[in-house]
């Protein structure tokens, strides 16, 4: 149980819905309610998609490609404490422009499920297995779509303060499992050579 909500947090502070609910309700500014909702089942099922393409396949992926898991846990790392570094100063990466009503992509991809979260979901495997990253991945997936369905009343909420508040400690959360990424594959690989 532990394992799967240190898996559930890692993944959701790294897809962080409550952060990107300035974009997604700009996004969905000024779109009737029904189509706001349609868009934001298929942001979810795009999200959900890739999220598990990459969980269950990522691993062969690498070794069909004889990439090594340490190294990429390590550059992975690096990837994520530089994210993480970004939400503390609150700066984003995440530039989106969309055409038309279907907003899958960018809300679905690259907003949430995007290279961090692959990253975050391949390292996660190979820590905690698959069966603990299916069930962190899907309650995460769960509370996302509970949070983008009241977006609105959510950010009235808040306010753009607290969102912003909420944004940055997710990013020092997020810059801790980073560092911890990185200090475990880097004594997996001095280790044996101590």
């Amino acid at each position: 149980m532990k394992q799967v909500i240190e898996t559930f947090i890692a993944l959701f502070v790294i897809m962080d819905p409550i952060g990107n609910l300035p974009i997604i309700i700009n996004l969905t500014k000024g779109m009737p309610a029904k189509e706001v909702r349609k868009s934001i089942d298929r942001s979810i099922f795009v999200a959900g998609v890739l999220l598990f393409v990459f969980l269950f396949l990522g691993l062969r992926i690498f070794g069909f490609f004889r990439i090594d898991l340490d190294s990429f846990q390590i550059a992975g790392g690096i990837v994520l404490l530089i994210i993480g570094i970004l939400y503390v100063f609150g700066t984003s990466m995440k530039y989106v422009k969309h055409h038309g009503n279907d907003l899958s992509v960018p809300i679905g991809t690259p907003l949430l499920t995007g290279p961090g979260v692959i990253t975050t979901t391949i390292i996660l495997v190979r820590e905690n297995g698959t069966l603990v990253t299916v069930i962190a991945a899907f309650l995460t997936l769960l509370a996302t779509y509970v949070i983008l369905i009241n977006a609105a009343k959510l950010y009235k909420f808040l306010g753009e303060h607290w969102t912003n508040v909420i944004s940055r400690v997710m990013g020092i959360i997020l810059a801790a499992i980073a560092i911890k990424f990185i200090t475990g594959s880097v004594l997996n690989i001095v280790g044996p050579l101590l």
